[in-house]
């Protein structure tokens, strides 16, 4: 039988590892077992600070043995190679960033790109998530979002960012520094509307976490003063435009056509287009 995979879609037995570790984004008691036991068996260990890594390290009282080698945006073309050319002698390295997941707005995509092109098997250690921890307490909608990341930091680029987004219907998340957050609220004011109720999560899981939510006009005055910390951002998404009352009628009469009952029929196309219930069953009864 001809084998139809690529070989480069399969791991190779004889090549090595590459570990992405979440760490903790705040507190450290989020240091689990699996992460512990990782750093601890690791051949190398690719920290993007590796005097942040250090400091974790010494805070949750982890003794790794390997060897550690800073892998940060500055230096990771230059040092991918050679990490690959390890993990294809058959070491283990583990990549671990300042806070949270790897390759997420952090540094690791290249590597885990160059190690699905060699074949070399690339694994996780779930951690803690600022994305999805900021989407959990913002009080948004969770069913359906995005991640954004940083958005550009000229005024134009990032007011053309959030043009394409402007109907966007699912929760948006974004990460913002401090000092440019109040002209990211004032950007997304303009292009989403001042009512679009959003909710900034600052130094989520640390001492001084904060969450606050609103519209998009009243964060605008909030930020209006020196904040401090990692700020990940929860803007809701753009309501669905509902089609007018006579398309919906028309999508009703031909359900009921098809042998469904007028309160399934009304129920199923207020719900697929958000419209009004109510008003659209008396204009169903009506016509």
């Amino acid at each position: 039988m001809t084998d139809i995979f690529d070989a480069n879609l399969v791991s190779r037995r004889d090549a090595g590892l590459l570990l992405l570790a979440g760490t903790p984004i705040g507190d450290v008691r989020y240091v689990c077992d699996a992460l512990r036991a990782a750093l601890e068996d690791a051949d190398v260990i690719a920290a993007e600070d590796t005097r942040k890594f250090a400091d974790l390290c010494r805070r949750a009282h982890v003794q790794p043995t390997a060897r550690i080698v800073s892998y940060f945006e500055g230096n990771e073309a230059e040092r991918t190679p050679d990490l690959l050319a390890q993990m294809e002698a058959g070491s283990t390295v583990v990549l671990v960033t300042d806070a949270g997941m790897p390759s997420v707005s952090d540094p690791g995509f290249r590597l885990v790109g160059a190690c699905v092109d060699a074949g070399v098997r690339v694994s996780a250690v779930p951690g803690p998530s600022a994305v999805l921890t900021a989407l959990a307490v913002s009080g948004l909608a969770t069913d359906r979002f995005c991640f954004e990341g940083f958005l550009p930091r000229k005024h134009g680029h990032r007011r053309a960012r959030l043009d394409r987004l402007r109907d966007e219907e699912r929760t948006m998340i974004f990460f913002e520094a401090p000092h440019r957050l109040r002209a990211f609220l004032c950007d997304a004011a303009a292009v989403f509307g001042p009512a679009r109720t959003a909710a900034i999560c600052r130094e989520l899981t640390k001492t001084y976490e904060e969450v606050v939510r609103g519209c998009l006009a009243d964060l605008e005055i909030w930020a209006d003063k020196d904040v401090l910390g990692e700020i990940t951002i929860v803007v809701s998404g753009a309501a669905p435009e509902v089609p007018p009352l006579e398309d919906l009628l028309a999508e009703v009469r031909s359900r009921l056509s098809a042998g469904e009952k007028r309160s399934a029929a009304v129920a199923a196309v207020a719900a697929k287009y958000g419209a009004d219930r109510r008003a659209l069953y008396d204009a169903a009864l009506a016509g």
